[in-house]
């Protein structure tokens, strides 16, 4: 048995490894796990190992002849001085964050509509994080920044020191370019603010003992003063310890006007309640617990329904979009009267929403290809208008504005440069400002959407990028790329550096539409949560199975590839059926699924796996918890895993138990992590090949 790679672990776990290792991983309890010593993220002997791995990994993979050419192609795409400067639609012009090679940490700027049209935009530094980090000596990575509306000239800016969820908020004035002095600073935490008005912010954060819930996030709102110590913050809701968090609640329209404050209980990653304070008291909303909130347009609060609602006798199916008028609402939040804005169909789901200063704008799914639509409020009901932007292509909002009825989309497919277009509604303007440089050669290659049988008959869409002479005889090299979780929706966007690094080889790209996303709405999603789970470990694997079928890829060439949630997909795959593929890339991901709710924010996801804790959920995970399902007598494909030490979301102790295990069972595999970098791997000092989700 090859223990090379574990040279930094303590002596004493050597015969724990061995005796742990004997076991079947059904009965490998907590405590002969002996790398339970990688859990302590800042530990010496841990930090030592992750060193020494990556040492190891970069010795490896830039011996390579092939690195040097790969790695420069890669950081020209990603660093490319035409590429798309994504806007914001402010009352003081168009925002952006950019960042580059002379700008790491990014400057936040801002330029003019017509400015941004030209060929050489002028842009106004608002703040340069670069600088700011020299002069304060820390490692700031830039969050955003939430305006004061209307004016929008004081903001609160968020700043993570290496790229961690928690960050610092401070006071930032947008005209004068400067720190407020003596204005509002929040240190550091995970924590959600908002503001009231110039003198008054809500606050969910750490307010000392006893005020975090299991999954390390706040369940208690304050009220906090200009000049007020955060001790003397008065409080004004408290949720429960056992939430996943509780954050406040001000409902803004696009004037600056506050309609109700509040807060909302966030009781699992999928259940809420919605709290709004009146003059005689709170009142607890009587939204089902799947529903947000998501806006105001068109004088009306707009509510999006994860599931299937009946109030006063109307029904309103799940994913559907309602709306109550403000001032009915306003007068008595509890008999408002719903009505319909939209409601999917069998193969069709809301993908995003905004609005502007009269309107609302929805960009709506169908069979995973998207449209984007004007809706319009008049005499008592809500109308649709397409725009026309480019067919066959990913439509997603990238920006709309407060102060006119105009927005901003971004198109892409999997081979078309990203594009963006500009859109006025009043004037019915629609065109094209801006295409990202062509990153790869697309010209030999198309794109087909097909679909797999899971093991239960239902069908599952994929969509492959593949050369336009494949012969189909098992050959292509074929990497499969999945999610499946959180609702979230993979959907075409263009491969850039993908394109040039491995389609350019002549080879093959595919992504999953997995059950546990939101391809097909919130029942495409609670088609595989908790105890159904394995739904989406089989969906990849049907995918995986039906390329090897056509025989586009087979075996020997087929790699997978994915990240948080799809590092635990691509966990589950290669443990399950690891003589389906020949490796797998796997990015900060969940591993150790019987201790996931101990580590970083794991808590908060207990609705999607279930609780360890509890018997009959703790069988169905371990049923399917990579880390113990790493053995001794079976061949994996050989991992490439990514972590980071500054992933304060998912623990970097998953990826790195990983590594320790295939090491100790004499594996291949490679192993790096990112000492800075989060979650997002954004850190400056990092190098990575990569909501509350994971």
């Amino acid at each position: 048995m090859n223990t090379s790679r574990l040279s930094a672990a303590p002596p004493s776990t050597a015969r724990a490894m061995s005796m742990a290792l004997s076991q079947e991983p059904t009965t490998m309890a907590t405590a002969n796990d002996p790398f339970l010593w990688l859990e302590d993220i800042e530990g010496q002997g841990a930090l030592a190992w992750a060193r020494a791995e990556n040492e190891k990994t970069l010795g490896v993979l830039q011996s390579d002849p092939r690195y040097r050419r790969f790695y420069e192609q890669a950081l020209s795409i990603l660093q490319a001085k035409d590429r798309i400067a994504y806007v914001s639609l402010g009352r003081r012009g168009l925002e952006n964050f950019w960042q580059d090679e002379n700008h790491v940490r990014g400057i936040w700027r801002r330029t003019t509509l017509e400015s941004y049209c030209s060929q050489d935009p002028q842009w106004e530094t608002i703040l340069d994080v670069d600088a700011l980090a020299v002069a304060e000596n820390r490692n700031w990575v830039f969050q955003g920044a939430s305006y004061l509306r209307p004016e929008e000239r004081l903001c609160l800016i968020h700043l993570s020191d290496g790229g961690k969820d928690a960050a610092s908020v401070r006071e930032f004035d947008h005209e004068a370019k400067s720190f407020v002095a003596d204005g509002f600073h929040l240190p550091e935490g995970k924590q959600t603010v908002s503001w009231v008005d110039g003198d008054t912010l809500l606050v969910a954060r750490d307010w000392g003992e006893g005020s975090l819930t299991q999954a390390g996030y706040p369940f208690v709102v304050k009220e906090l003063k200009r000049a007020q110590p955060l001790s003397r913050a008065r409080e004004i809701f408290r949720g429960e310890p056992t939430d996943v968090q509780t954050v406040p609640l001000v409902l803004r329209d696009s004037e600056g006007q506050v309609h109700a404050t509040g807060a909302i209980r966030a009781i699992s990653s999928v259940e809420r309640d919605y709290v709004v304070f009146r003059p005689n008291g709170p009142i607890k909303l009587n939204l089902p617990k799947k529903a947000a909130i998501v806006g105001l347009a068109s004088g009306r609060l707009l509510v999006e329904l994860d599931e299937e609602w009946e109030p006063d006798h109307v029904r309103f199916g799940t994913g559907s979009l309602i709306s109550y008028d403000l001032a009915e609402w306003k007068q008595d939040p509890l008999r408002a009267k719903a009505s319909l804005v939209f409601q999917p169909g069998p193969r069709q789901a809301l993908s995003g929403l905004s609005s502007t200063r009269n309107l609302l704008i929805l960009t709506i799914l169908e069979n995973v290809q998207s449209k984007a639509f004007v809706y319009k409020y008049d005499q008592g009901a809500w109308s649709a208008t397409p725009i026309q932007l480019p067919q066959h292509t990913n439509v997603s909002l990238s920006a709309t504005s407060d102060q006119a009825d105009q927005a901003m989309f971004t198109v892409s497919n999997y081979l078309r440069p990203t594009s963006i277009w500009y859109f006025d509604a009043e004037t019915q303007k629609l065109e094209g400002l801006k295409t990202t440089p062509t990153a790869f050669d697309a010209s030999n290659h198309v794109v087909d959407q097909f679909e797999a049988t899971s093991r239960d008959g239902t069908s599952i869409p994929y969509f492959l990028v593949r050369p336009k002479n494949a012969r189909f005889d098992g050959a292509i090299p074929t990497l499969l790329y999945g999610y499946g979780g959180f609702q979230a929706s993979l959907l075409p966007s263009y491969l850039g550096p993908v394109g040039r690094l491995w389609l350019e080889q002549g080879n093959a790209y595919v992504v999953a539409n997995l059950r546990g996303g939101g391809e097909f709405g919130p029942q495409w999603h609670q088609a595989a949560q908790g105890a159904t789970k394995q739904t989406t470990w089989d969906d990849f694997i049907a995918v995986a199975e039906d390329l090897i079928r056509r025989k586009i890829t087979s075996p020997r060439r087929l790699g997978v590839i994915g990240g948080s949630q799809g590092g635990l997909l691509v966990g589950a795959a290669i443990t399950q059926r690891p003589e389906l593929f020949n490796a797998a890339i796997i990015q900060v991901p969940l591993f150790d699924m019987l201790r996931y709710t101990s580590l970083g924010a794991g808590a908060s996801w207990i609705a999607e796996y279930g609780d360890p804790a509890i018997a009959e959920q703790r069988s169905w995970i371990e049923a399917y918890s990579p880390y113990q399902k790493l053995i001794p007598g079976k061949t994996y494909p050989a991992p490439f895993i990514l972590t980071s030490t500054k992933d304060d979301r998912v623990h970097p102790a998953h990826g790195r138990k990983a590594a320790a295990r295939l090491a100790a069972l004499g594996q291949p595999y490679f192993y790096y992590e990112n000492i800075d970098g989060g979650h997002s791997a954004r850190g400056q000092s990092g190098r990575t090949c990569a909501s509350t989700s994971a």
